[in-house]
C-alpha cells in the first residue's frame, strides 16, 4: 500500500511539504525548518527536471537537508544577526547604570532593592535600608550594586 503511494508522488509534492516546512518555521523559535524547506523546494525542482524513483527523491531530500542545515549553521556563525537591542531580553543588563534605594539592608553582601515595580535581590557592598545605589552589572536576577555617596 506504501509503494503505490510513494510511486504517485509528484514534484509538486515537494513543493507543498517546502511550503509547509516554511509555515513551520514561521511558528518556530530557530531558524531550522527553513532549511528542510529549502532542501524540499530543490527536490521540487530536481523532480521535475530528472526523472526519479520516490526512492531517489527521499535520498536527495535527507542529503540537502542535512547539507542545508550544515551550510546554514556555518553561515550564521560567521554572519551573526544584530539587534538593535542587544539586551531586549536580559532585563538585568538593560537597568546598569540606573540608581535605586536599598529596600532591605544589604549585609554580607546581600540584600534587595525596589526599582519600578519589582523588587531585585542585589550584591555588593553592606549598605543600610535607604541607601542609595548605582547598578553595575547582573548576573542572573540578581543585580550588582555599589554605593553612591
Amino acid at each position: 500500500m506504501m509503494e503505490g503511494l510513494f510511486d504517485s508522488m509528484n514534484w509538486w509534492h515537494w513543493l507543498i511539504v517546502a511550503v509547509l516546512f516554511l509555515i513551520m518555521e514561521i511558528f518556530s523559535p530557530a531558524a531550522f525548518f527553513m532549511w528542510l524547506g529549502f532542501a524540499a523546494a530543490i527536490t521540487a525542482l530536481a523532480a521535475l527536471a530528472i526523472e526519479m524513483s520516490w526512492e531517489m527523491e527521499f535520498l536527495l531530500f535527507a542529503v540537502l537537508s542535512v547539507a542545508s542545515i550544515l551550510i546554514g549553521r556555518s553561515w550564521f556563525k560567521r554572519h551573526p544577526i544584530e539587534s538593535e537591542q542587544p539586551a531586549l531580553n536580559e532585563r538585568g543588563v538593560e537597568l546598569v547604570g540606573k540608581m535605586a534605594v536599598v529596600e532591605t539592608p544589604i549585609v554580607n553582601g546581600t540584600g534587595r532593592i525596589h526599582l519600578g515595580e519589582t523588587t531585585w535581590k542585589v550584591t555588593g557592598p553592606d549598605a543600610a535600608t535607604g541607601q542609595k545605589v548605582r547598578i553595575i552589572g547582573s548576573q542572573g536576577s540578581t543585580l550588582k550594586v555599589e554605593l553612591i555617596d
